[in-house]
């Protein structure tokens, strides 16, 4: 029927006919043509010349990469790596202002280190041999493992906004490999007051033999000596110091229900000196959530696995800590109305960690904020995902079992926590609409079974897990 209908309109108006047929054609290799151009426009938009040179643009999944230092020493200076990397070139783009007779001028800029720039063969500077390295360059390139540490776990001025709750902490927690032993240490800081204080807290939650018990101690710091040193820390007779891959800890606190009386800290019901040694590379770099109105929460891991040493002294008795197995994170952000699941493990040489924030419905979608998984080896990140699903299973208002799924390109894992103990505090910092909810910590043996970058990854080992639950779940 068209075959007739072109045929007849042909021998009844053959020009007309002839001239729609050339025009069609004519917009048809036009179309064709520029999908064509438009292919290769945006194939060259990702080329990594137009990134100053090179032959790989590295990018992060959410954004610019913020952890440079930690890309280049424990990801592509790794074993795993650094045989297939001839050179390395970090750069950062940002816009400066050029103020001129009263008016500001937007000036896209982009900085690099002079060396790295030239080996990549970036066209801008090359034969530019006023253009060197300056001291500064020299150890930012190349970072003992110590600095790396220290850039990640620095903490940060509260953001301008509508949002309060501000707090950041750092957090370690300890193990002995048969669980008899127990502790959770956090040493968190506020939000800053019109007096350039922060109010400070150490509090640390001791368990032996199953019997619980807590002890802190609180202070005003400064502001800016908080950011300028940190993570060194002092409060009164509590302090951090990081020297190089170590963590050393100074402890000096009151049983609460002591403390709650107001006893002072001239008679500490515990004391104690403990080291905390980093395994090198394992360690997950600073990564934030945005949120409406300023909202942001931040997480870190610089210490994925480690292992503690030193003595805690309680009302006199001396308690070992040698050998218990460590982990170190540090979160910032605002709190208010915030939950969060998380769990860490480490077996062999492999250690893991997963987690997923549930923000306040005004800021977030919570049901848009996936959850994550990150898997470290002996050489660093191993691999990552976030098609993650963490559900667990109560009894009694209490979570017994806790499943986790991580599924993508490079692993394909399952944990299931089976719960040994549970440790229920009101965390008043995310009191919200629910009113005060129950923060629980959780540990117990970990089944770890799957595949992450090709590799087979099968043990069981005792881990960690944090939840929330409200008041009425536990009644």
């Amino acid at each position: 029927m068209i075959l007739r209908l072109a045929l007849r309109s042909l021998s009844t108006r053959p020009l007309r006919t002839a001239v729609l047929a050339v025009g069609f054609g004519l917009g048809i290799a036009v179309m064709a043509e520029l999908l064509g151009v438009g292919e290769v426009i945006l194939e060259q938009a990702h080329a990594p010349a137009l990134q100053g040179g090179g032959d790989v643009v590295v990018t992060g999944a959410v954004g610019q990469v913020d952890s440079a230092r930690f890309l280049l020493s424990s990801v592509l200076g790794s074993d795993r790596f650094r045989p297939r990397t001839t050179v390395l070139s970090p750069t950062r783009k940002t816009t400066l202002f050029l103020l001129a007779h009263g008016q500001a001028l937007a000036v896209p800029v982009r900085g690099g280190v002079p060396s790295r720039e030239k080996a990549v063969g970036d066209p801008e500077i090359v034969g530019q041999d006023s253009w060197t390295d300056t001291p500064a360059d020299a150890a930012w390139t190349n970072p003992p493992p110590g600095d790396v540490l220290r850039a990640m776990d620095r903490f940060h001025p509260m953001p301008n906004g509508e949002q309060t709750s501000w707090a950041e902490w750092l957090y370690f927690n300890g193990k002995s490999a048969d669980g008899t032993l127990r502790f959770y240490l956090t040493f968190l800081a506020g939000a800053p007051q019109a007096s350039g204080h922060r109010p400070m807290f150490v509090r640390l939650q001791l368990t032996r033999g199953g019997q619980t018990s807590n002890y802190s101690a609180a202070a005003q710091v400064d502001e800016r000596e908080l950011l300028e040193r940190a993570p060194d820390l002092d409060l009164g007779g509590n302090r951090v110091r990081l020297d190089g891959l170590q963590y050393r800890m100074t402890l000096a606190l009151e049983r609460e229900t002591a403390a709650a009386k107001g006893s002072g800290p001239a008679n500490p019901s515990l004391t104690g000196e403990l080291t905390l040694d980093a395994a090198l590379g394992r360690s997950l770099p600073p990564a934030a959530i945005h949120g409406a109105r300023g909202w942001v929460s931040g997480y870190v891991v610089p210490v994925l696995a480690g292992t503690f040493h030193g003595t805690l002294r309680v009302d006199g008795e001396a308690v070992s800590v040698d050998g218990a197995a460590g982990y170190h994170d540090h979160n910032w952000g605002f709190w208010e109305d915030v939950r969060w699941q998380w769990g860490q493990v480490a077996g062999g040489d492999v250690s893991i960690v997963y987690g997923r924030v549930f923000p306040p419905a005004t800021v977030a979608d919570a049901s848009r904020i996936p959850g994550f998984l990150g898997v470290l080896g002996p050489d660093g990140p191993v691999a990552f995902s976030t098609d993650v699903s963490i559900t667990e299973e109560d009894a009694d208002g209490t979570p017994k079992l806790v499943r986790i799924q991580a599924h993508g390109r490079q692993v394909d894992l399952s944990l299931q926590l089976d719960v040994a103990e549970s440790i229920g505090t009101q965390m008043l910092l995310t009191r919200g609409a629910e009113g005060v909810m129950n923060f629980l910590q959780l540990g117990g043996v970990y089944r770890v079974t799957g595949k992450a970058a090709g590799r087979t990854i099968d043990f069981t080992a005792r881990g960690s897990a944090e939840t929330f639950r409200s008041d009425s779940t536990r009644r």
